[in-house]
């Protein structure tokens, strides 16, 4: 009794985060940071990847918005194609993860300004969900 009551008790946090965490509407984008000129996803990059993904797979109806950005270096062309490229690595991460690939909608925006550093504008966010 004492062992199912303690086990019980460990559980019920868990499954309260994970209740909360499934709160789409409320989920801030899942951010993967890239450095200069690279579309290459790097293991902390890795790690985010697979918690959108777990989230994802947790909530099967929803989509999956993929956007991929740049920093305003280089040309127009040039930042367009490597936002494209860093989006399609992280939708191809998503789907080695189970995503379903119609799920998957991938948006590369290009060049946008960063606030403070550049490395805020070398990302590609996943929003599951609305």
């Amino acid at each position: 009794m004492r062992r199912t009551l303690f086990l019980l008790s460990l559980s019920l946090p868990l499954l309260a985060a994970c209740a909360a965490e499934d709160n789409l509407a409320q989920q801030p984008p899942r951010v993967v940071f890239f450095t200069e000129d690279s579309a290459a996803i790097d293991p902390a990059g890795r790690a985010v990847v697979s918690e959108a993904a777990a989230l994802a797979n947790r909530n099967p109806t929803v989509p999956v918005l993929v956007a991929g950005f740049a920093d305003p270096d280089g040309g127009r062309a040039y930042n367009r194609a490597l936002s494209e490229t860093r989006a399609q690595n992280v939708a191809a991460a998503l789907r080695e993860d189970g995503v379903a690939p119609a799920r998957i909608a991938v948006s590369p925006r290009g060049a946008v300004p960063f606030i403070a550093f550049p490395v805020e504008s070398r990302r590609v966010e996943i929003k599951v969900g609305p």
